[in-house]
């Protein structure tokens, strides 16, 4: 059993404490799209194997399949999301704690895209459900360490297999069509940029759709209750195709009000690719966007795809990467976890105080 979709109407209608907690889930997931979603077509726009409405449109077609297929096949991230922490049996006080932590992605993120800097939704995510799981708990009692150590996984996963796939395939392409004239493999590669971006945006959707899909159930849960058959926690995903529609819809539009500075910065800032080096990248980072969607680790898009494009870019030579643009994304996802888990923890503690 599962809400349908006039049932969720009605709650927003009936009950105010819902209707602002999936404001804010809405907001955090506009977030996304303007700020990780771009990530998986930065490289189809910057080679110019496609324009960027039509790269939009495709990247939102894209990451609604995403949503559905590997909701339906293998919810394991959009579990261990719902897992990772426990806001208690308050549901006052968990509905307080989960706006926070939606509030602490909206600001995280919108002064990150003022920069042109692409941060991680999936680290501002849980960094912000851990804030204030904290703050509802006084304490670490309230956040799961069994699923949370998933995410050091995820990291190492994003950062050392994303270079290491994108260097080695960058290099087995060059490999492969080193005797090739270019100008005959010019619309072989632009046909496999835009399949490269599409396959990242699918996975994009898997992963980042899941996150947000387990956020949504999570307030459900907080507001009108959820059946114990449907519930992550019990092992079972029962996920609703109106749900993910939604996420997919509000996604795309993030990505199409605000992608083009993130598009910029990790397209055309951070390293100057051709086409064949676009193709490797959208490819290394969608393997490792598989892996982790198969192990249940919930890992960044952005950091997956930015070290995969390094690793291409540094496959060419050293310099061709500009580690200054590097450098300031690397100390955004570094301060992420304490920044977005401080504004979540103490949101949540002064709307506990006044509310």
């Amino acid at each position: 059993m599962t809400i349908t979709f006039s049932a969720f109407l009605h709650q927003l209608i009936s009950n105010p404490p819902f209707l602002i907690t999936v404001v804010l889930i809405l907001s955090a997931i506009v977030v996304n799209g303007g700020t990780d979603a771009p990530n998986a077509i930065a490289t189809c726009v910057s080679t110019r194997s496609m324009s960027p409405r039509a790269a939009v449109l495709m990247a939102a077609g894209c990451n609604l399949l995403g949503i559905i297929v590997m909701t339906r096949l293998c919810p394991t991230v959009a579990e261990t999301i719902y897992k990772m922490v426990d806001f208690g049996h308050d549901t006052h006080s968990a509905t307080i704690a989960l706006c926070a932590a939606m509030i602490a992605i909206v600001v995280w993120g919108a002064v990150a895209w003022k920069f042109g800097i692409p941060t991680s939704q999936s680290h501002s995510l849980i960094a912000g459900l851990t804030g204030a799981a904290i703050a509802v708990h006084n304490g670490l009692s309230g956040v799961n360490g069994s699923e949370w150590v998933k995410v050091l996984y995820g990291l190492a996963l994003s950062a050392v297999l994303g270079f290491g796939l994108g260097w080695f395939a960058s290099k087995l392409t060059g490999f492969i069509c080193r005797n090739k004239d270019r100008r005959k493999t010019a619309p072989f590669f632009r046909g496999a940029q835009i399949f490269g971006g599409a396959i990242m945006a699918f996975m994009h959707g898997a992963q980042d759709g899941q996150k947000f899909i387990s956020v949504l159930l999570m307030g459900l849960y907080f507001a009108v209750g959820m059946p114990a058959a449907s519930s992550p926690a019990s092992g079972v995903m029962n996920v609703p195709t109106w749900m993910m529609v939604l996420c997919a819809v509000v996604m795309a539009t993030g990505t199409a009000v605000a992608g083009s500075r993130i598009i910029k910065s990790v397209g055309m800032n951070m390293v100057k690719l051709e086409r064949y080096q676009g193709f490797a990248a959208n490819m290394a980072g969608a393997v490792c966007l598989l892996i982790s969607n198969l192990t249940g680790w919930p890992v960044s898009t952005t950091h997956t795809n930015t070290t995969a494009i390094m690793g291409v870019g540094a496959a060419k030579r050293i310099s061709a990467v500009n580690w200054g643009v590097a450098k300031s994304m690397a100390l955004t996802w570094i301060l992420t976890f304490p920044g977005c888990g401080l504004i979540g923890y103490a949101v949540a503690k002064i709307c506990m105080m006044v509310l």
